[in-house]
């Protein structure tokens, strides 16, 4: 997922999204912690993604902000 895509959600479908990459996070984190974790570099992908999300969210919130 790109910063571009990002873009074009609603700031409820981003949050919908940051809320769903939080809980692979934390599935990723417990399956490390437990030794069944295959591919160890989605956890860097997924914290990344949870980034852009949240810097799109504050990108939308401070225009929003600047508008009133």
């Amino acid at each position: 997922m790109n910063a571009a895509e990002l873009r074009d959600k609603t700031p409820d479908q981003l949050k919908d999204q940051l809320v769903a990459l939080k809980k692979e996070a934390f599935n990723l984190r417990f399956q490390g912690a437990t030794g069944q974790l295959e591919n160890t570099a989605r956890i860097r992908t997924v914290r990344r993604d949870v980034a852009r999300v949240k810097t799109v969210l504050n990108q939308k919130a401070a225009a929003a902000a600047g508008e009133e």
